[in-house]
């Protein structure tokens, strides 16, 4: 597993965990929840923040909250899914 700030722009991942008592509500109301599909759409020219979609929202979100969402990239989704 990794988290959403490892990702690379254009990779994608599905939220595995989420640190709930850290991360701001409102992203979790935006449907940054596990079992959802994230991807990283760009990143600021100072690395932060990093602009997602997930739940077929676009969000900024910090690079330090990013770090807080545990994901399983989508290369790794059919490792996963075989056990």
């Amino acid at each position: 597993m990794t988290t959403i700030a490892n990702l690379s722009v254009g990779e994608r991942g599905i939220i595995q965990d989420v640190s709930f008592d850290k991360v701001p509500l409102k992203l979790l109301e935006m449907g940054c929840i596990p079992g959802k599909e994230v991807e990283l759409i760009q990143v600021a020219p100072l690395k932060d923040p990093l602009y997602i979609r997930v739940n077929g929202s676009h969000l900024a979100i910090r690079k330090e909250t990013a770090e807080l969402i545990q994901i399983t990239k989508s290369e790794n989704l059919c490792e996963v899914l075989k056990s």
